[in-house]
């Protein structure tokens, strides 16, 4: 009887996981037909779903639904367009969804999700923006601002909706709202301004409350870009703020900023981005956010009419708190500074508990590494002091951090502290989009462990609502280049299907009305008006992010919105070649390549910056035609590839010899034209043997830079040098992966060579040591090493093909997939090769197994049915389940 029951428990498909908007229970979207997605759950083999049936309401509990999708005879689990009538504004909507099986068995009906429509109108936002009411002092102390007020009735909810220019910070009778931080986010704000939603509902109280705000500068109009200048956006610093509270009885009201308020300044004496915060807790005006308090000598504030159209919903995750690091040393450097060594390269700040007397005053200093003799080095942030700099007010312990600026750091110099410094006393805080962890990779060598720590710490520390190239000197921008390369190791990592769904929108945003792209997005650099960008490798951001985000998520929605994006690119490039042949223009080419100062024998890896465009000119149109094949836009299909054939003649004739040697003979050249088969078929297996020759030509080592190096090892297993792949990652000696691993690198670097082997550093004008473009090597590990690929967008059918080498002994990569984690572990030993296998329900794989031999297969050590073995590996499909394999080498 009981083995009876379990059996019918694992045989049961569950329904968990539900998203909307591919977010758990958002307070606030403004989709008009939202995206609903689930995972089936089930312990047992070969689980698809052949139906499934949604109900929407709007009560938790609700027998009445405003929606109710019938039996829907459909595998399609993720992003499922709500079918309803209108969504109303502000309103909460509660679903459930339950599957039928391959058996046409249904599911129990899922656990109830939900989620709220923000502000849908202009006219529903019922507050004012305002500006502080006094004239501020040319330090630009953070204004602060408050509102008292009375309610008397049982609150049900309670919903602060709220944005700023600049950067906020809001309090409800003496307690944060939220845990987000540096919001509302970086966008082009001109265009598109975010605000956020939090519930408060149990941080309201029947009597007296207060809702107090601070503000910083931040992107909006503090010091930002090159020869950093402030206002980019604006000279104001404002917020809009609206509570909208609902009482048991059923009646509403609500509570905004208007005229009413009153503004003042606080501890926040300075904040900028790059220079650090000023706090002195002397100037903090106690107990200002409790009801209570006399704010009497307060000025007013001023009513702006600033815009509301351009205020949009928030969809990719905030920036939040995550990991907090202890000091691992603290010493005294030979210049006799006091330095903390957290042991990691962090983006976020320190944290300071201390006590003291009035006045006493601590700056904190941060920097990436130390110079040659071991002293504490800064000149690579060029003008940013990323300085903090505290005030104490001498009443007991005091707590000390900023609010709306954050520094790129590993040490800390400690200046002002009257006491020995101790690790209680300091606290690493890290800061970055609360992006979800989807990936792990893990072998038998320590150093490659090491880089993909590397890699992941430098996304941590760039995917800070924008995807920056550094996060510690006078930069911090969206750099458009660096994002592309390293886009699809990024969606291995962690979730940036909204993170990047959010910034391309802003990519497209700022393009040119000619359609050339930005170099930073949001674009600080140049504004609107003008027309530069249109660098090859960086503005093709614009098609390549949407089809790599479309192939890790299967969610299509990215290229609608993108695709006239996209198509305006290429029409840029289009309109700028002569003869098919785009070759005008100023290019950032292949971006920190391999060079030798006084090369007298030609060492230096230079590429045609002209070559490198035309490569990424018919990439960028071959995305665009899979793009509308997949849009149904069989017209531009049928034009682009027309267009693109004359775009691969053109290179050809340009660029190539008849023997097949390409006019730059570098890795790059080599790389670029094989990977975007730019070459006709007859011609690439000799071009990459002639990419071969050129890396042993330098002894096995990288001379490529940003845009070549994301490709190679891709191009070389394809066409059959996987050994030779290997042979590139494992190298320890400039330039090379490795070798800013053996130098005790934590994060990717700039340069190859950010620190040379005899301690000294490369140009400090622009030397980064947290940088993740090269990290894109992530993507061959998880996809080659491991074997994980999609076979369909979305990962709803799978490849699992790993490839051995490098005298690995295993390697494991997990990756959480939109339906489910898929799992590729390998080991060997004892003559064996073992794969262990995780496939998600509702989805199957292609697993190939290695074995040169056509040995016999087993599962679970009994035998399994296979293909004869081809090209070293014995095939298997299989659907959903784990799987153990095992095959004599």
């Amino acid at each position: 009887m009981i083995s009876h029951f379990c059996a019918i428990c694992l045989a049961q498909v569950k329904v968990d996981h539900l998203l909307t908007e591919n977010l758990n229970n958002p307070e606030s979207i403004d989709a008009k037909s939202p995206a609903l997605s689930w995972q089936l759950l089930s312990e047992r083999r070969n689980v698809n779903q052949t139906a499934y049936e949604i109900r929407v309401g709007t009560s938790p509990v609700a027998k009445q639904f405003v929606w109710e999708s019938g039996k829907v005879a459909s595998p399609q689990s993720v992003f499922v367009t709500y079918g309803g009538p209108e969504l109303r504004s502000g309103q909460a909507y509660y679903w459930q969804v339950r599957v039928w099986d391959e058996n046409n068995k249904v599911s129990p009906w899922s656990a109830v999700a939900y989620w709220k429509m923000g502000l849908l109108n202009s006219s529903d936002w019922l507050a004012q923006w305002i500006t502080p009411g006094f004239r501020e002092e040319a330090s630009r102390p953070s204004p602060i601002f408050r509102k008292e007020f009375h309610l008397h009735k049982k609150i049900k909810s309670a919903y602060v909706y709220i944005t700023a220019h600049g950067l906020y910070d809001a309090q409800i009778n003496g307690k944060r709202v939220g845990d987000a931080y540096l919001t509302p986010g970086w966008t082009s704000y001109n265009n598109r301004l975010q605000y956020q939603v939090y519930n408060v509902t149990g941080m309201l109280k029947q009597e007296a409350n207060v809702i107090g705000i601070t503000l910083g500068s931040g992107w909006y109009r503090g010091h930002v870009g090159f020869n950093p200048k402030d206002g980019l956006y604006g000279k104001d610093i404002a917020v809009l703020c609206q509570v909208n509270i609902t009482y048991t009885d059923g009646t509403t009201e609500t509570v905004n900023t208007d005229n009413t308020w009153k503004s003042s300044t606080g501890a926040i004496r300075s904040s900028e981005i790059y220079y650090g915060e000023v706090i002195d807790h002397r100037k903090e005006q106690q107990g200002w956010t409790l009801p209570g308090f006399d704010d009497s000598q307060w000025s007013g504030v001023k009513v702006n009419d600033f815009a509301k159209n351009t205020l949009i919903a928030t969809y990719n995750e905030p920036v939040k708190q995550h990991e907090t690091i202890k000091p691992l040393k603290i010493f005294k450097t030979p210049k006799g500074d006091q330095v903390i060594d957290f042991g990691q390269n962090l983006v976020g700040w320190v944290k300071l508990t201390v006590s003291g007397h009035a006045g006493d005053t601590i700056k904190l200093s941060h920097a990436e590494v130390l110079d040659k003799p071991g002293d504490f080095y800064t000149a690579n942030l060029r003008t940013a002091t990323a300085q903090n700099t505290y005030i104490l007010s001498g009443s007991g312990t005091e707590t000390f951090e900023p609010h709306f600026s954050w520094q790129g750091f590993r040490y800390v110099k400690v200046e002002g502290f009257h006491a020995d410094l101790k690790p209680e006393n300091f606290e690493a805080v890290t800061l970055y989009s609360d992006m979800r962890a989807t990936g792990s990779f893990s072998c038998s060598n320590p150093f490659i462990n090491q880089l993909q720590h590397n890699i992941l710490w430098g996304q941590r520390g760039n995917f800070l609502d924008v995807p920056t190239d550094c996060p510690q000197r006078d930069e911090r921008l969206g750099w458009t280049g660096d994002a592309q390369v390293f886009s699809r190791t990024a969606s291995f990592n962690m979730n940036v299907h909204n993170f990047f769904t959010k910034w391309m929108k802003d990519v497209a945003a700022d393009q040119y009305s000619n359609g050339s792209v930005p170099h930073v997005v949001p674009d600080v650099l140049e504004g609107p008006g003008s027309h530069p960008g249109g660098s090859t490798g960086w503005a093709d951001v614009s098609t390549i992010v949407p089809w790599n985000m479309y192939l890790a998520y299967g969610d299509k929605r990215i290229l609608e919105n993108q695709y006239a994006s996209m198509k305006a690119w290429v029409g840029y490039m289009e309109a700028h070649s002569h003869n098919d042949l785009w070759n005008v223009g100023d290019h950032f080419g292949d971006w920190l390549f391999y060079s030798v100062n006084d090369d007298r024998f030609g060492r230096s890896a230079i590429t045609s910056s002209y070559l490198i465009a035309q490569c990424f000119y018919g990439y960028s149109t071959q995305l665009l035609i899979n793009t509308a094949r997949v849009l149904g836009k069989n017209d531009d299909v049928n034009r682009y590839t027309d267009l693109l054939t004359k775009i691969k003649r053109a290179f050809v004739n340009e660029y190539v010899t008849r023997n097949g040697l390409i006019s730059s003979d570098t890795q790059t050249a080599y790389v670029l034209a094989l990977q975007f088969d730019m070459l006709p078929e007859e011609l690439r297996q000799q071009a990459a043997d002639r990419l071969v020759s050129n890396i042993k030509r330098y002894n096995i080592h990288l001379t490529t830079g940003f845009l070549g190096t994301p490709y190679i090892s891709h191009v070389l297993s394809r066409f059959g040098y996987t050994d030779i792949a290997y042979q590139l990652l494992l190298q320890d000696t400039y330039p090379s992966w490795l070798y800013p691993v053996k130098m005790g690198a934590t994060t990717i670097w700039e340069r190859w060579d950010g620190i040379r082997p005899d301690g000294s550093f490369e140009e400090q004008s622009m030397n980064s040591f947290n940088h993740y473009a090269y990290g894109a090597i992530g993507d061959w590990m998880y996809r080659i090493i491991a074997g994980i690929n999609e076979a369909a967008p979305g990962y709803q059918k799978i490849i699992i093909k790993p490839h051995t080498g490098g005298n690995f002994s295993f390697a494991n990569a997990d990756y959480e997939t939109p339906y489910g984690k898929v799992s590729s572990h390998w080991k060997t030993g004892d003559d064996q090769f073992y794969l262990d296998v995780q496939i998600p329900s509702n989805t199957s794989a292609s697993v190939y197994i290695p074995s040169k031999n056509n040995g016999q297969l087993l599962e679970s050590g009994k035998n399994f049915k296979a293909d004869i073995a081809k090209d070293g590996y014995i095939k298997v499909d299989i659907g959903s389940g784990t799987y153990h394999f095992s095959v004599a080498r």
